[in-house]
């Protein structure tokens, strides 16, 4: 059950597509504005993998519906691996005390944004697009080793590698255009 409009049709893209990673939360809302901002058709994609902040996905939805998006909600549940507060039955720490750069947090979801880039990434080349937005920041890759510039540019490196768009020389680009700033 994926609620997009038709289900497994490509539509024909324009040059300035792009897929925003759109979880509902703040970041990745602001990372959905910019792109519409800077004249992309938002094609927004949102990874429901079972986490324990299902309110949202309803903020997803919103957002979507904002900036006109095309919006896929898609069912990838996570918990069956666990190793996380966020997916498990891990307690969830609370407060937003000071992160210790050396130490990943119990809310890390195991390669969680390297499996949301690969299916973005996916959705990306088969539509056409050419761009790919994930709302990480400075705050997030103090702790979440996914979140970090040097893994951004790495994903960005392996989306050349391993597509066709990419071997035929129509490089995909990832945005993190919120990976400097802090909340």
């Amino acid at each position: 059950m994926f609620p997009h409009h038709g289900a497994g049709i490509a539509p024909k893209m324009s040059e300035n597509a792009a897929i925003v990673l759109l979880s509902g939360g703040l970041d990745s809302v602001t990372c959905a504005a910019i792109a519409h901002a800077d004249g992309y058709a938002v094609h927004a994609l949102t990874i429901d993998y079972n986490q324990r902040h299902r309110v949202e996905l309803d903020a997803a939805r919103r957002a979507a519906a904002r900036y006109a998006a095309r919006h896929i909600v898609m069912p990838l549940d996570l918990r069956a691996f666990g190793g996380s507060a966020l997916t498990g039955d891990i307690a969830v720490p609370k407060g937003d005390g000071p992160v210790d750069s050396g130490v990943i947090p119990p809310t890390y979801v195991p390669a969680r944004n390297t499996v949301f880039l690969s299916v973005a990434l996916a959705w990306a080349e088969a539509i056409g697009a050419r761009d790919i937005f994930i709302g990480v920041n400075a705050l997030d890759y103090s702790g979440y080793p996914d979140c970090r510039p040097e893994f951004v540019a790495a994903f960005e490196h392996l989306a050349r590698l391993a597509t066709k768009a990419g071997v035929e020389g129509r490089a995909l680009h990832i945005h993190a255009p919120l990976q400097h700033m802090t909340k």
